[in-house]
């Protein structure tokens, strides 16, 4: 690759581009397809809390609407990671041995540690917040009947799955600035306390408005800076 012309070079693009928009509408379709399933999938935590609940679709359009949603959610979630890996093929001829020792971890490590964060979401996450929101709709002092919009529960539900996935790229980040000397690891550790801060912070603006939820991102978030210093080159 590396005596190739600017003109091959921009086909080899121009041909993995391609691919990658190949795998997206493929997976948009099958997304669309499967839409009914993966909502059942996101609604199960919901559902395990509140058994005789219901969502409402207040609209004629709001079934296409969810399916075309949750079908460009599902494509990109199975494109990324092929589009990292074309990203990758691409220019991995033209780095040296040492660079391609240092990116192509990050590479592996950063869908794996999105999916982590994704399920510990789901798994641990939504049914806590779930139980929570509904037992304080439920004790409201007056008469009420509590009916989520599908499209807005689907919408919070796929959006704090993202918020977790990409939270959880923190080990990467650090890693990656201290690899590269940005970031010292003595400097680090200096100013943990400063760090935990604003890790509080971060949970507080990313989560719903909740100490549960808050808590539940905090603690991850803090427990993956601990375990990200053990990475870092000494200075």
């Amino acid at each position: 690759m590396k005596n190739m012309t600017l003109m091959q070079h921009f086909a080899e693009m121009r041909r993995r581009i391609l691919w990658v928009l190949l795998i997206f509408v493929i997976a948009f379709f099958a997304g669309v397809y499967f839409a009914p399933q993966i909502q059942d999938f996101l609604t199960a935590p919901l559902l395990m809390v509140w058994s005789d609940g219901a969502l409402l679709y207040g609209g004629l359009s709001d079934g296409m609407m969810i399916s075309l949603s949750l079908g460009f959610t599902f494509a990109v979630f199975i494109s990324l990671p092929v589009l990292l890996w074309h990203v990758w093929a691409y220019v991995a001829p033209g780095l040296r041995d040492k660079e391609r020792k240092f990116i192509w971890p990050f590479l592996i490590m950063s869908p794996i540690l999105f999916v982590v964060g994704a399920a510990f979401a789901f798994y641990v996450l939504f049914p806590v917040v779930f139980k929570f929101f509904i037992d304080l709709n439920l004790s409201a002092p007056v008469p009420a009947m509590v009916m989520p919009a599908a499209r807005d529960y689907l919408g919070f539900a796929v959006g704090l799955l993202k918020v977790f996935g990409i939270a959880f790229q923190l080990p990467l980040i650090m890693v990656l600035l201290n690899r590269i000397g940005v970031l010292g690891r003595a400097r680090v550790i200096q100013m943990r306390r400063y760090a935990i801060v604003l890790i509080a912070v971060v949970a507080a603006v990313l989560t719903p408005p909740d100490v549960v939820s808050q808590i539940l991102l905090a603690l991850p978030l803090w427990l993956l800076f601990e375990v990200s210093i053990l990475f870092m080159r000494r200075d």
